[in-house]
């Protein structure tokens, strides 16, 4: 009795092992990079402050991810970049309210295949949900993401030709507005580790939204790298 208890154990282990190596496999390789995010908004402010721009800004919102390794749906997005660009109904991440219908943009780096440009959409859509899935106009561009020093430095440039562009540097004291400063929203994607940014300037030119924006010296922006399951 006890032998045949032991082998249905060792058994029961075996399949949950193969399940387990099945699912990681039809999953995909790991997808990992680096991403940079920025808002019309801030995203680092104290409390008063960041009330205070609720319903009125936050609506706008810039993503785009630097892919260096892993394939999504049996498509190899080693190299590859993408940016997303959002026009929400409301404030993005306040949770008084819904930012929802939304409009995106999607913007391929132009090295990028029409295969590969199929996979980063539904890449991007599963990492940013709803805020992503009614996309009404695409665009080929070169794009530039680069992070200028470890993470911890935060300083980093993004440019999608001429309709995205941002460049941020380290959050100082003397950028506080109430000087009771803490982190207000939360990255718009799961991330490994993200560093708060502040954004010299950050721009979208695009027309594909019927919005644009052309800001300055803001705490609206994120730093960070990511590692995903692949599709």
């Amino acid at each position: 009795m006890r032998t045949i208890r032991l082998t249905a154990l060792a058994l029961l282990c075996a399949l949950l092992t193969v399940s387990s190596l099945t699912a990681a496999t039809l999953a995909g390789p790991e997808i990992r990079g680096t991403y940079i995010e920025s808002r019309n908004a801030e995203i680092y402010a104290s409390h008063c402050f960041a009330n205070s721009e609720v319903g009125i800004t936050g609506d706008l919102a810039v993503m785009a991810w630097n892919i260096e390794q892993g394939q999504y749906r049996g498509v190899s997005l080693a190299g590859t970049k993408v940016v997303a660009v959002v026009n929400a109904s409301s404030t993005i991440g306040n949770p008084f309210g819904d930012p929802l219908p939304s409009k995106a943009m999607l913007v391929f780096d132009e090295n990028t295949t029409v295969l590969q440009r199929g996979a980063l959409a539904g890449f991007v859509k599963e990492q940013t949900g709803e805020l992503t899935a009614n996309v009404v106009h695409t665009d080929v561009a070169p794009i530039e993401i680069d992070f200028h020093g470890d993470l911890h430095d935060r300083v980093a440039t993004l440019t999608a030709g001429e309709i995205v562009s941002l460049e941020t540097r380290e959050i100082r004291g003397s950028d506080s507005l109430c000087h009771l400063d803490d982190i207000y929203y939360q990255p718009l994607m799961n991330l490994d580790h993200a560093m708060p940014a502040f954004a010299i300037e950050q721009s979208f030119r695009g027309d594909g939204l019927g919005h644009q924006m052309r800001e300055y010296r803001r705490s609206s922006a994120y730093l960070g790298t990511f590692s995903v399951r692949g599709g």
